[in-house]
């Protein structure tokens, strides 16, 4: 069976379909570390009104879609850094993939689309050993640096990855 992989910029005509990919996303990454109660807030038009604001950004930042036989399946954004102590130049804001895709090959594509070589950082769940098994792959070594970020209401907590 041949699959067709496309990996290109987010269009204003993808709020929707990322709406629904981005909660589902999250509902399959995040069922470990926070509530039903708190995923239970997301809803798929609140984010697709996001995903309309964050097409507007500006030329240093960088978010793309991944699509497996025309269907989007995953996303990831990066640009410049938001880390007072400026770590790296870059940042990879997030990246995320639905599960089925996991493996393919396709997350690699997504990610080199929005993170050139060289010097990044990165905030990830600390318990996400799958993620973190990507980006050490790619690289990205914990730096010591952790936060507990409120996500939905509740507590994640995070470690920073560089390279």
């Amino acid at each position: 069976m041949n699959t067709t992989v496309v990996v290109r910029p987010v269009s204003e005509t993808d709020a929707e379909s990322l709406g629904r990919v981005h909660a589902a996303c999250w509902h399959e990454t995040y069922d470990h570390l926070l509530s039903q109660a708190a995923l239970s807030q997301l809803r798929p038009q609140r984010l697709a009104a996001l995903w309309g604001r964050f097409t507007a950004q500006g030329a240093q930042y960088r978010q793309h879609v991944v699509l497996v036989d025309g269907e989007i399946v995953g996303f990831a954004g990066s640009g410049p850094t938001r880390d007072g102590d400026h770590p790296t130049p870059n940042e990879l804001f997030f990246m995320y993939l639905l599960e089925a895709n996991h493996g393919l090959g396709v997350g690699q594509q997504l990610f080199d689309s929005v993170v050139d070589p060289g010097p990044s950082s990165l905030w990830v769940a600390a318990d996400n050993p799958r993620a973190h098994a990507f980006y050490a792959r790619n690289g990205y070594l914990a730096d010591g640096l952790e936060r507990n970020e409120e996500v939905l209401g509740e507590r994640l907590h995070e470690v920073r990855l560089v390279r």
